[in-house]
């Protein structure tokens, strides 16, 4: 069994950011989760989780957060916010469908009628945030979800398809940005499963749990709903989220590049008070 995981949940521009913040915030205090066996990435935290993936310098990522957005409209797809229209969509398709593959696949179906940026102009995007085609050696799975069955997939080295595609797949905001086509198939951000996905983590024994988002679509996805049922089953688990401050920071719209910088610096401020709880985790 691998000893630690690191759990990378979704969050937007500045999930992204705060994520980074807080990550660089407790390794100046000598908590390295960067070092983790284990990285799972779903959306904001895929991106991330490749970069940690593949070496990248905390610090340097810290800084890049906090310079200002290029100027000019974000690569956002149709908008820089999800519309009231598509919200709705993913509230009725939970209610309408118990069985979660069938909820998703209704919400896939929306984000394959939506009109968008060109599936190749968002992957060069993508691509732009990711240290390579190639998967890194060290440990990650980056969720995506088929936008035509509703199926939930965990991807890592051995699926087949480009860590860009995989990450692009794990960060297709349904109604925001293009399904993004792997294999033959097209596919959607794996947070409409759940924020975090924390679950596939049960093989390590300690884990930490970044959830920039800790509500889910339905209450058994919720970070804290995710993490107690690994703590029954005799794992080590720590979950943060962000605080009052942090909230504030990051504001309503989690896409707005705007907010990136205020996001990451809340995220390196929330280390000092999260230290303890991190720290019996994660050093035990």
């Amino acid at each position: 069994m691998a000893r630690r995981a690191l759990v990378l949940g979704g969050g937007g521009v500045t999930g992204v950011a705060w994520e980074v913040g807080l990550l660089a915030g407790l390794a100046d205090r000598g908590i390295q989760l960067e070092v983790a066996d284990l990285l799972v990435g779903t959306s904001a935290g895929a991106v991330v989780g490749a970069r940690l993936a593949w070496g990248a310098n905390l610090a340097q990522l810290y800084q890049d957060q906090l310079d200002p957005p290029p100027a000019g409209p974000p690569p956002a797809g149709r908008s820089d916010r999800m519309r009231l229209r598509d919200m709705a969509v993913f509230g009725w398709a939970m209610l309408r469908y118990p069985d979660p593959a069938r909820a998703q696949a209704r919400i896939g179906r929306m984000a394959l009628a939506a009109r968008t940026v060109p599936e190749a102009a968002r992957r060069a995007v993508i691509a732009a945030r990711v240290p390579s085609e190639e998967w890194p050696a060290r440990r990650l799975v980056v969720t995506a979800i088929d936008a035509v069955t509703g199926e939930f997939a965990a991807l890592d080295a051995g699926s087949g398809v480009s860590l860009v595609d995989a990450v692009g797949a794990s960060c297709a905001v349904p109604g925001i940005y293009p399904p993004v086509t792997m294999a033959g198939r097209r596919w959607i951000d794996g947070g409409v499963r759940s924020p975090a996905n924390a679950y596939l983590a049960a093989g390590c024994e300690r884990i930490v749990v970044l959830a920039p988002v800790s509500r889910g679509m339905r209450a058994a996805s919720a970070a804290a709903h995710e993490a107690a049922r690994l703590t029954q089953a005799g794992h080590a688990v720590a979950v943060v989220s962000p605080d009052r401050a942090a909230a504030a920071a990051i504001g309503r719209n989690v896409l707005d590049p705007a907010r990136r910088a205020p996001a990451a610096r809340a995220g390196h401020a929330q280390a000092g008070p999260a230290l303890d709880r991190v720290g019996t985790v994660w050093d035990g």
